[in-house]
């Protein structure tokens, strides 16, 4: 059971839980994230968001130890997402058909670099901070328990869901259920089709669970959070200062 556990856990989840930096109080790495994201959104976009992006990059690849496989395959998707819509500014359309627009070109450009900015400070959090510490964090920022707890069941179910399509894959494919491009297809909708009623049917056994254990919408754990250490949040306030000079110094 702990071997099926660990092939369905997400390799975000992994990773979040295995960092070097894992321990680190959510405050410093909030601070480093939405401060860089603050300088990414608010400098011109170059050298600023090229900066920001750099240094989360390094931050996390470097300090935190994330493995590169992992940061490319969580980038890679929303840089795609990204490039996609700013081609729309590049193009224009007018009676003489489509042409690049000279000043979609710079548009896009500072827009791809804030967005591939932004993405390297959220991935960061996301990688280096497992998400029990992140709803811890919006707990103590005020959101209503019942709202955390929710977001967090609903975070452990999308896995509980992979996990059973994963099996019911495997199922398909020790039956020859890919032994075509038909058959694999044809295996891929009857696997949506079963897949549907099981997670209606895992989600109500889930409600019955918690009711069966008296939960009313917080659900305590023991946690023994790591003290705050200043010497690092005045470093991580020294790094955006300087890499705010540097983006002001060279734009």
């Amino acid at each position: 059971m702990a071997r099926g556990s660990a092939m369905t856990m997400s390799p975000v989840d992994r990773v979040a839980h295995l960092n070097r930096w894992r321990h680190r109080p959510l405050p410093e790495k909030s601070l480093l994230t939405f401060g860089m994201l603050g300088l990414a959104i608010s400098l011109p976009p170059f050298p600023a968001a090229v900066l920001v992006g750099a240094a989360m990059t390094m931050a996390a690849l470097v300090g935190a130890r994330v493995p590169v496989r992992v940061w490319l395959g969580c980038a890679l998707a929303p840089a795609g997402f990204m490039l996609t819509g700013a081609m729309a500014l590049v193009v224009q359309f007018d009676g003489h058909g489509f042409s690049l627009s000279p000043a979609g070109l710079a548009a896009a450009g500072g827009l791809i670099a804030r967005s591939l900015a932004g993405l390297a400070c959220l991935l960061f959090l996301a990688l280096t901070t497992p998400a029990t510490d992140l709803m811890a964090g919006l707990r103590r920022l005020g959101v209503p328990a019942e709202i955390v707890e929710i977001a967090l069941l609903m975070y452990r179910f999308i896995f509980l869901i992979a996990g059973e399509a994963m099996a019911m894959d495997a199922a398909q494919a020790a039956r020859l259920g890919h032994a075509t491009h038909w058959r694999r297809l044809r295996s891929l909708g009857l696997l949506l089709a079963s897949l549907l009623p099981r997670a209606f049917d895992r989600a109500r056994r889930l409600e019955t669970g918690l009711a069966a254990r008296g939960w009313e919408g917080e659900m305590r754990v023991l946690r023994d959070p790591p003290a705050l250490s200043y010497p690092v949040l005045a470093l991580v306030v020294a790094a955006e200062l300087l890499t705010a000079a540097a983006g002001i110094w060279l734009s």
